[in-house]
């Protein structure tokens, strides 16, 4: 089959082996109020418009994400513009009504080792598979049929601590209660395998497992690699091996700066990182030769550059990111986290023009 007559999902895995492909593969995030207004500006969709704006080579099928308390979302009280809600998982946050950006954490339930071990080990245990197994049928069809290299998001075991203890429970149990994190992040893990499992038996060809754990800062990684190495390493290790087991990729994506994690990434035999901050000092152009024919990297492109609106900035920022990932082979375009609204639509085409001026391999 020659370049010109590759899919989606051929390019990608092209790019996975680093075999000759025509162009680098293509996937983007995009916050609610980023569609809000280009609407106003002519796009006709949602966030799916946007993706085929782009020419999206991914598709994903939807977010697993298994809670202790599938289902609960209890408003305690309100505003006209936020609301304060205990979520699935028992923590309490206020939120906006009307539009996306990062909660107020009010408080944690599980704030002990005996509550978990009590309350929240036995109820997310014991929860039912919470995959919603139609949706993913329906959505892979569609996918398929669009020759998409098809992947599911999932929240991994770190992500899990943070969501049901929070960052400072989480922080002081790494040192003083280790065996309590280790456990946290065990048994998510089993219930996570547990949903992959119920997905793998309807019997779809799915292509790759996309996991999310935010576990770093814009300077250094929440824990110490030690830390990461001896409680959430050996989960994200059997993770990854659950997908090459069963024929996947295993894309891990966290914000910040996990320079200092890159070889413990490799060891645990993840295939790609994603967003790689810029912000975060994250920089394809120092990563690439290091590490780009052992793990592919996807993304990078500043979303601070772009909010600038700036053409001239913005192809500088493009072009030698591209061309140090297309020397790897092992590169495909993401911008450094979500595109936020202070982008224009008419800025948005012109970086996707640049996609396929620079990232062409003819």
């Amino acid at each position: 089959m020659s370049k010109a007559q590759l899919t989606g999902r051929e390019r990608v895995q092209r790019m996975f082996e680093r075999q000759d492909h025509d162009r680098i593969p293509r996937y983007d995030s995009y916050w609610d109020e980023t569609i809000n207004r280009w609407q106003g500006e002519g796009l006709v969709g949602e966030h799916a418009a946007a993706l085929d704006l782009l020419e999206t080579d991914f598709q994903s099928l939807g977010v697993i994400w298994p809670s202790p308390f599938p289902g609960q979302r209890i408003v305690l009280e309100e505003d006209t513009d936020t609301e304060i809600v205990r979520d699935a998982f028992g923590a309490t946050g206020r939120f906006w009504k009307n539009k996306s950006g990062t909660p107020e954490h009010i408080g944690f339930d599980c704030d002990s080792r005996e509550k978990w071990e009590s309350i929240y080990k036995p109820a997310i245990v014991n929860s039912p598979i919470q995959t919603d197994l139609e949706s993913f049928k329906t959505k892979y069809a569609i996918a398929r049929k669009a020759g998409r290299w098809i992947h599911w998001h999932s929240a991994e075991s770190f992500e899990e601590t943070r969501k049901i203890v929070g960052d400072a429970v989480v922080a002081v149990a790494m040192a003083t209660d280790p065996e309590w994190v280790a456990d946290m992040s065990r048994t998510y893990t089993d219930c996570l395998l547990r949903e992959f499992e119920a997905i793998n038996s309807l019997g779809l060809e799915i292509d790759g497992v996309f996991m999310w754990g935010d576990m770093a800062y814009n300077r250094n990684t929440f824990c110490s690699p030690k830390m990461y190495r001896e409680l959430i390493w050996p989960d994200h290790k059997r993770l990854a091996d659950w997908a090459h087991t069963h024929g996947m990729k295993f894309i891990y994506h966290t914000d910040g700066n996990v320079n200092r994690v890159m070889d413990l990434y490799i060891e645990a035999g993840f295939d790609a990182l994603q967003p790689l901050e810029a912000k975060a000092s994250m920089d394809i152009r120092d990563l690439c030769p290091k590490y780009g024919d052992r793990i592919a990297l996807q993304g990078n492109i500043n979303v601070m550059v772009m909010m600038t609106n700036d053409h001239e900035q913005i192809e500088q920022e493009m072009v030698s990111k591209f061309a140090a990932g297309k020397a790897t082979k092992g590169y495909s375009y993401h911008s450094d986290h979500s595109v936020p609204p202070q982008v224009s639509l008419e800025t948005y085409q012109y970086i996707v023009s640049l996609i396929e001026r620079y990232g062409s391999y003819d």
